[in-house]
């Protein structure tokens, strides 16, 4: 008897039980029309610097998140509502592409990480060339920074003769996006070679 009294109370938790902690959840979805949709899209664009395809994901997950009511598709809307924030010019793909490279470079990080941020950011080759080209260019003053920021190389206290502990930093300076060819070639200017700082230091000025 005691087991069939709990199969009961087992059975009616989960006929009414779930299905009210269901409608809960469901009465707590707030409703989204479009025009609701473009007041969320203002306030995002007038808050960060964004690409089109970062704002319709944040759409999207807002429509995902909340209850449609407008008879038109969401999803369209989404694209409408980008459409139109590109119009107002709020959106600009090919200059968020060069704010982004720039602030990454001017942080030490390399081309690698440059293409992979901006390609996550989904900016596409068309609007990120000329960004990536400018990556490029920035390319040794970009690893400098980065040495000198974590006090590598020719900017470290005193020299390494720790093979691992070079592989180590070659490792630092590809996880920041720069080639190897160049982390070694920074990480050979031993510290306090001045001339050797100096050529480095002259090339970076042409870049």
């Amino acid at each position: 008897m005691a087991v069939l009294i709990v199969l009961n109370r087992a059975r009616l938790w989960h006929k009414h039980g779930m299905v009210s902690r269901a409608s809960r959840s469901d009465r707590s979805r707030k409703p989204l029309g479009a025009a609701r949709l473009d007041e969320l899209a203002l306030a995002y664009v007038a808050r960060f610097a964004t690409s089109r395809a970062k704002l319709t994901r944040y759409l999207t997950r807002k429509v995902r998140e909340s209850e449609w009511t407008d008879d038109g598709d969401a999803m369209a809307a989404c694209e409408a509502v980008a459409d139109r924030m590109e119009r107002l010019q709020f959106l600009d793909d090919k200059q968020y592409a060069a704010m982004r490279a720039g602030a990454m470079t001017r942080r030490g990080l390399g081309v690698r990480r440059v293409k992979a941020q901006l390609f996550v950011d989904g900016i596409a080759p068309d609007d990120s060339g000329d960004a990536i080209a400018e990556a490029e260019d920035k390319a040794m003053a970009s690893a400098i920074g980065f040495a000198r920021r974590r006090r590598l190389g020719p900017f470290s206290a005193r020299a390494s003769e720790d093979p691992k502990e070079r592989e180590r930093q070659v490792a630092a300076f590809a996880r920041a996006g720069h080639s190897l060819a160049l982390a070694r070639r920074i990480l050979a200017v031993p510290p306090g070679d001045g001339d050797a700082l100096a050529a480095l230091d002259a090339e970076t000025a042409l870049d």
